[in-house]
């Protein structure tokens, strides 16, 4: 008898500690897995006009212009240090063209319109040494601009 009640006691023992198995869950995934690959030609000509006039007016240090053409979400974060480095680190001296066009996918999932630029007179391959990128709301609205230096 003490035999069966010490297997039963172990076999209890066990069975408390073993896993409950339960049913997968699919969770239905509500981004957008197409992606665009380039700007069509009018979607270019607006995104890069609206970034010419924010030059023009980060050149000129007008800040009621340089918020007029930005995102209401870009807007709160933007401080006179953020208009102060980026005055430093674009050379306005020197002509910007398009290099790349494309989408810019963020963590939500969502992807907005996006322009690359270089210097026109950066020949160097594969990439240029200097990059600005701006990315835009599709209304042309701009979320940022960041300026990348590749150093070696």
């Amino acid at each position: 008898m003490k035999k069966i009640a010490i297997i039963l006691s172990f076999a209890a023992f066990q069975m408390s500690f073993a896993q409950k198995v339960k049913k997968a869950e699919v969770i239905k995934d509500n981004r957008t897995t197409e992606q665009k690959l380039e700007l069509n030609k009018t979607q270019k000509e607006l995104l890069n006009g609206k970034f010419e006039q924010f030059i023009t007016a980060l050149k000129a240090s007008d800040k009621k212009a340089m918020e007029s053409l930005m995102s209401e979400k870009t807007k709160s974060m933007v401080t006179d240090k953020v208009y102060e480095n980026l005055t430093k680190d674009i050379n306005f001296t020197r002509k910007i063209v398009i290099y790349k066009t494309g989408y810019k996918s963020f963590m939500s999932g969502e992807n907005f319109p996006m322009i690359q630029y270089k210097y026109s007179d950066d020949q160097t391959k594969p990439d240029p040494k200097e990059i600005i990128t701006a990315v835009f709301e599709e209304d042309g609205k701009i979320m940022g601009i960041k300026p990348y230096k590749q150093t070696k």
